[in-house]
């Protein structure tokens, strides 16, 4: 219980430090923005480890969650 607990409060923060660091209008309040870090970090994962950064099994780091949880706003942006 505590893992989920505090991958949604990393998921929260990385998700502030994406929607901070890429100005605009996004969706969202608090719940999303969380969603938004923690989808972010899965992405940062699979992108870190097609490049050979991270080994399997190895989660991203928090530069990698936030590079991902950006790519994930401006596929949003994109599409939207």
């Amino acid at each position: 219980m505590l893992s989920m607990i505090g991958h949604a409060v990393f998921g929260l923060i990385v998700g502030v430090v994406a929607k901070l660091l890429l100005p605009g209008h996004d969706p969202g309040g608090l719940l999303v923005t969380a969603l938004v870090g923690m989808v972010g970090g899965w992405l940062g994962g699979v992108l870190g480890r097609a490049l050979g950064w991270y080994g399997e099994g190895h989660p991203a780091g928090f530069v990698m969650s936030v590079v991902g949880a950006m790519a994930l706003l401006l596929a949003y942006r994109f599409i939207a």
